[in-house]
């Protein structure tokens, strides 16, 4: 072999030249990413919050009271975990108030664990269709 042979490979700057590109990509892509989760997971906490709505709207129709209780409107328990018991990111639950006229309910999805980093926080609707979040995003972006 000769003395003067060249060598191949990459030398510990352009090594760490690459590891830094790789360190700055990741840091922009990872926040990104993390909020595009979040923002699809609101749509668990919204279909669970109107369906849960609409069984109260059910019951009272036959009851003319809305129900506290699960299993009136089919539901294991509440809070019930959202999307599963799996994957909670939402606890859903619902507070009855029969004793006023008309009588009303607020079903609420409250955001849990990562999901509590979303700006729209905690989802929920009452008896006249009225729909807030507890965050710092409007209304009109969450919902």
């Amino acid at each position: 072999m000769n003395a003067r042979q060249t060598q191949r490979g990459f030398t510990l700057m352009e090594l760490m030249i690459v590891v830094v590109v790789v360190a700055i990509l990741s840091a922009i892509a990872l926040p990104v990413y993390q909020d595009s989760v979040r923002k699809s997971r609101r749509t668990a906490a919204k279909t669970a919050v109107l369906d849960l709505a609409s069984r109260e709207e059910r019951f009272y129709t036959t009851n003319n009271a809305y129900s506290a209780t699960a299993a009136n409107l089919g539901y294991g328990a509440l809070p019930a975990a959202v999307p599963d018991a799996a994957t909670n990111y939402f606890q859903l639950s619902v507070t009855v108030n029969n004793t006023t006229n008309p009588p009303s309910f607020t079903a609420t999805a409250t955001a849990q664990g990562d999901q509590q980093n979303d700006g729209c926080g905690n989802f929920s609707v009452n008896a006249l269709g009225v729909k807030t979040v507890s965050g710092t995003l409007p209304v009109s972006t969450c919902w």
